[in-house]
């Protein structure tokens, strides 16, 4: 849990709106876009290449969504981050290296920053409008960074992909995309705080959802909220797969977290319902997310169990 409070206690403070009125044209007449990163930069990535034995997988992790909408000194508004300005990789990082000190243990951990769409974006609830900034932008970036990690990094060997929120997103993208070869190398996909949809599932019928804790090639997904009432479809559905990180079933046999924490996925809505969790350091995002849903804490409520499984799924598709 030390990690879910120096996390939240750093985050809030960026959670600091600096919208104004649109000037300038980009695609669509958005405004300012960045230029793209260049990923044959060191700078464009955070590394950690901790399998010193050979026998761990290559961990390739999108982070979430860190900015809001912002404007360029000439006046200009920006829906993305922009991965030239030091101050966004600082906040990128932050989440990056929370996750690496699980995810890069006797592991390779490689992550990217990238033009991920603003929390403004995420805030106008248009699915419409968010999906064609992200894939006009920021899933150009998800892949051309994954293009040059597998062909400058992975050197054939396995790989787990992992994301939480924007990051979730891309990891669903990128599946969709995987030629057989990748797929057959992919240890495991992780999507904390996104969904799997069955529109996606009509594209990809390869996405296959995990059943334990030991199967690999599949899909982990999960969303977490204090009740079902407070689902948020902007992230959390319709999702058609869902297992409990604690126990590692996807029925609703309850888990207990730490003691204190019950953790029940409810098969309906294919989402995880935890009681005894105190969520009131996670930021108010918008009044959209972390409002009765524990978005916020995705990859860490549940570090300790995810730090397991990685090795265990790992030792298994090695095996």
């Amino acid at each position: 849990m030390r990690h879910v409070t120096i996390f939240f206690s750093i985050i809030s403070l960026f959670f600091l709106p600096g919208c104004s009125e649109e000037t300038g044209e980009g695609p669509y007449g958005e405004g300012y876009v960045p230029e793209a990163p260049a990923y044959d930069s060191s700078e464009m990535w955070v590394t950690y290449p901790n399998d010193t034995d050979g026998r761990g997988a290559d961990v390739f992790y999108i982070p979430s969504t860190w900015e809001f909408d912002w404007t360029t000194p000439e006046g200009l508004i920006c829906h993305y981050a922009d991965p030239s300005l030091a101050q966004h990789r600082a906040d990128m990082k932050i989440e990056i290296d929370g996750v690496a000190d699980y995810m890069s243990e006797g592991n390779n951990f490689f992550s990217p920053f990238y033009r991920h769409i603003t929390l403004d974006t995420w805030a106008t609830l248009d699915e419409d409008l968010i999906n064609e900034r992200y894939s006009s932008v920021s899933f150009l970036d998800v892949k051309n960074a994954f293009d040059y990690f597998m062909e400058n990094f992975n050197d054939g060997r396995p790989f787990i992909l992992a994301g939480f929120s924007q990051g979730g997103k891309s990891v669903v993208e990128l599946m969709k995309v995987l030629p057989p070869e990748q797929r057959e190398r992919m240890v495991a996909a992780y999507v904390m705080g996104y969904k799997v949809t069955p529109a996606d599932l009509s594209v990809a019928p390869w996405i296959k959802g995990a059943q334990g804790a030991e199967d690999t090639g599949v899909t982990i997904c999960y969303n977490s909220v204090s009740d079902v009432r407070y689902v948020k479809p902007i992230v959390a559905a319709p999702n058609e797969c869902c297992i409990n990180p604690v126990n590692w079933h996807t029925d609703g046999t309850p888990a207990i977290l730490n003691d204190t924490i019950t953790v029940t996925l409810d098969p309906t809505h294919n989402v995880l319902v935890v009681t005894g969790y105190d969520g009131s350091s996670l930021p108010n995002i918008l009044d959209i997310l972390n409002v009765g849903d524990y978005h916020g804490a995705e990859p860490w409520l549940y570090s300790d169990c995810l730090r397991k499984n990685f090795k265990l799924r790992i030792r298994k598709f090695r095996k």
